[in-house]
C-alpha cells in the first residue's frame, strides 16, 4: 500500500503567459501576504523569475515533474491548499486540481468574459474582487512610475494581421530620431533585426531590468506590454482584438485602437507625455 505524502505548503498553479502573469502581480502579493512563508508557484518559469519575491519557490509546470497534475491516476501527494488561477468554464480543471488539496481549493477566474466594447473591469481588480471569498484581504500592488528622457518600440510581429504594421513603428521610429529623440526598437529574440541599431536581448530578468529605467514603451498589446507597465514605464499600446479596458497594461497607460489610427497620433501621444515629464 502506497503512503500519502502531506505537503504543508500551499501551491499556486498559474499556466498564463507572460502578460497574464504581469497582470496577477497584485494577486501574488495579497496571496503571499495571507499564506506567509508557504506560498510556492507552479508556472511558466521564466515568468515567475520576474516576482520571485512573492514565493517561497518556484516550479516549472512544464517539467514532467508535474504531469501528474494532468493524469486521471490517483496522485499520493496531498498539499496543504491548492490555488488555481485560469479559465475553467466546466469546472473540470477544478475537479482536477481539488483532489490534491486538503483544504478547499480556491479558485480565481484569470480574465472576465468579453463584454462589449466601453465596458468591462480590468483584469487586475476582477482578480482581487474574487479573494474576498476565500477571506483573503486584496491588496493593490502599487506600481514606481520612473520617468527617464527615451522612448523604446517594440514591434513584435502579432498573430492578428489587423495589428498595427511593423512598417508603421519602423516609420514612428524614423521620424523620432529626425527629431532628435532618444529612441530604440527593441526586437523579439526570436526575429531578424529590422534595423541595424535593434537592439534583442534573450534573457527576461535582463529586459526588466532595462525596462526598469524607465521612459515611453510603445507596442501592440503583447506581453511584452504588459512588462513595461510593471517597471514602471508609459506605455502607449495599440489595440486590436481585445478590450483595452480590460486588458490595458498597469500603471500609466494610453490606449489606442489599431483602427484607422495614423502615425502622426502616435507621434502626437508620445510628444505629450515626454513634454508632461519633462516639465515637471
Amino acid at each position: 500500500m502506497v503512503s500519502t505524502h502531506f505537503n504543508e505548503e500551499v501551491l499556486l498553479i498559474h499556466m498564463g503567459g507572460l502578460g497574464d502573469v504581469c497582470l496577477s502581480e497584485s494577486l501574488f502579493f495579497s496571496l503571499s501576504e495571507h499564506f506567509k512563508d508557504s506560498l510556492v508557484a507552479c508556472g511558466i518559469r521564466r515568468f515567475f523569475n520576474l516576482f520571485p519575491q512573492f514565493f517561497i519557490r518556484i516550479e516549472n509546470v512544464e517539467s514532467a515533474k508535474w504531469l501528474f497534475l494532468f493524469s486521471q491516476n490517483t496522485s499520493h501527494i496531498k498539499w496543504k491548499r491548492i490555488i488555481f488561477v485560469g479559465k475553467d468554464r466546466k469546472g473540470s480543471l477544478r475537479e482536477r486540481f481539488g483532489r490534491f488539496s486538503l483544504e478547499h481549493l480556491i479558485f480565481i477566474d484569470m480574465y472576465p468574459e468579453f463584454k462589449p466594447e466601453g465596458e468591462g473591469k480590468h483584469v487586475e481588480d476582477f482578480q482581487l474582487e474574487q479573494l474576498e471569498a476565500y477571506n483573503i484581504k486584496p491588496l493593490k500592488r502599487e506600481i514606481e512610475y520612473k520617468w527617464k528622457d527615451r522612448i523604446v518600440l517594440y514591434s513584435e510581429k502579432g498573430f492578428s494581421k489587423k495589428k498595427w504594421g511593423i512598417d508603421k513603428f519602423l516609420e514612428v521610429y524614423r521620424r523620432l530620431r529626425k527629431h532628435n529623440k532618444n529612441v530604440f526598437i527593441l526586437e523579439p529574440f526570436d526575429e531578424m533585426p529590422k534595423i541595424e541599431e535593434s537592439i534583442i536581448i534573450k534573457d527576461l530578468n535582463e529586459v526588466k531590468q532595462f525596462f526598469s529605467e524607465g521612459g515611453v514603451f510603445i507596442s501592440n498589446d503583447s506581453g511584452m506590454a504588459h512588462l513595461a507597465g510593471a517597471c514602471g514605464m508609459f506605455t502607449i499600446t495599440v489595440f486590436t482584438d481585445f478590450n483595452p479596458i480590460v486588458w490595458h497594461p498597469r500603471g500609466n497607460n494610453i490606449s489606442l485602437k489599431s483602427e484607422n489610427l495614423d502615425i502622426e497620433t502616435v507621434l502626437e501621444t508620445t510628444y505629450k507625455i515626454i513634454e508632461s515629464n519633462n516639465s515637471i
